[in-house]
């Protein structure tokens, strides 16, 4: 059974959970064309990456640090922790 750890519910069945799409920054003052690139098309990169997950018992979002070409979770993050970092970088 895969489990995944939920910033706020623990360990987890990974059925409990549902795939967000990548983590992205939404574009500012776009057109509508980059607008539709970013709802429609991911990067879809293999390696690490950093993606939305739902947790649907309690209806709770947070950012996942996944390898995609292992299937392995690194870590994951709360989404105000997650989004202090990224104004760190």
């Amino acid at each position: 059974m895969k489990r995944l750890l939920c910033p706020a519910n623990g360990y987890r069945n990974i059925s409990e959970f549902t795939y967000g799409g990548e983590y992205r920054l939404e574009p500012v003052n776009s057109s509508e064309r980059d607008w539709a690139d970013f709802v429609y098309f991911d990067d879809n990169a293999a390696g690490i990456v950093f993606e939305w997950w739902y947790h649907t018992a309690t209806s709770y979002w947070f950012v996942a640090q996944r390898n995609t070409v292992s299937d392995e979770i690194i870590r994951t993050y709360t989404v105000a922790e997650f989004e202090s970092i990224e104004r760190d970088r």
